[in-house]
């Protein structure tokens, strides 16, 4: 091998190593930020760590909605029909935030095993729903609306 392939090679060995290593490090980053979406019902088949950032979708079950005088503290259940987890949040809700409506909350589970939501999103008008909580609640057995023509 003459010495202008040898350093061909070794500069293309080079790169290759150096793209893998940028590409390895990419998806590692990638995973940590990912937010899976998780109903109650699949949370109760497979728990998720305390701690560990998610998002929780379903419907606001009426009569749970609690706040108390003075203070942005919110405390709600979601449900998906046969499972529910409550949902503790301090901020300002949604305009269109109401119980029997869809949300999707993102947040940690604490040790307790209430979840404790950053930010709470609510549905923006009669005919919209996220389709991962359609999705959630068709399977639960709910009847759920079209979303075309939104």
């Amino acid at each position: 091998m003459t010495p202008t392939r040898k350093r061909r090679l070794i500069a293309t060995l080079l790169i290759l190593a150096g793209v893998s290593v940028a590409s390895t490090i990419a998806f590692y980053s990638l995973q940590e930020n990912m937010l899976y979406f998780q109903s109650p019902s699949e949370l109760a088949q497979q728990p998720i760590p305390p701690g560990r950032q998610f998002r929780l979708g379903g419907l606001v079950k009426p009569g749970t909605v609690t706040r108390p005088d003075n203070d942005l503290a919110t405390r709600f259940v979601v449900t998906d029909g046969p499972q529910e987890i409550a949902v503790e949040y301090v901020g300002i809700l949604p305009d269109l935030f109401r119980e029997g409506q869809g949300v999707i909350a993102r947040g940690a589970l604490n040790e307790s095993g209430t979840f404790e939501a950053s930010e709470v999103l609510a549905k923006h008008d009669e005919n919209y729903m996220p389709p991962e909580v359609a999705e959630a609640l068709e399977e639960s057995g709910h009847t759920v609306r079209s979303n075309e023509g939104s």
